[in-house]
């Protein structure tokens, strides 16, 4: 069995990632240092930057790097597609992303393929179909096949 030790010592590893040539095609050297966040750094993210993605995109970059250090003004300078590349690469060391083999798995599942139909034929948000009952779910469903 796992202790707490072993669980919060994921927290303390560092990552060596390589920035793609076509994103700094100058640099000698493109590797920079990353660790993954905590669960204490996505909530201090999301209270800064409450509804702004932008902005809580940079700051999970920010947190996350290690080396070399940035302010956040320098993080707020940096190519859009090197910000991006940072954060993909934030997401899949902190294990906040899923595997296409994941999201392939989820689409099969029958409650997502239910409400991904509610969505294209009724043209309601997620967040619509999130608010229904698996009841309601069912009802709209079965209405929307016996009318095929």
């Amino acid at each position: 069995m796992l202790t707490a030790e072993d669980l919060l010592a994921g927290a303390g590893t560092e990552h060596l990632v390589e920035i793609p040539e076509r994103l700094l095609p100058e640099a000698d050297d493109r590797r920079v240092r990353l660790r993954p966040l905590t669960v204490r750094d996505l909530r201090l993210i999301a209270r800064a930057a409450r509804d702004n993605e932008d902005l809580s995109g940079a700051l999970m970059v920010r947190q996350s790097l290690v080396e070399p250090p940035l302010s956040a003004e320098q993080i707020g300078a940096l190519p859009a597609g090197l910000l991006q590349f940072l954060l993909r690469e934030v997401n899949r060391i902190s294990g906040i992303t899923a595997t296409e083999d994941e999201v392939l798995a989820a689409l099969e599942d029958p409650l997502v393929r239910a409400s991904l139909m509610l969505s294209r034929e009724f043209g309601w948000t997620s967040e619509e179909v999130g608010r229904l009952t698996l009841g309601e779910t069912m009802l709209h469903v079965a209405a929307l096949r016996g009318r095929g």
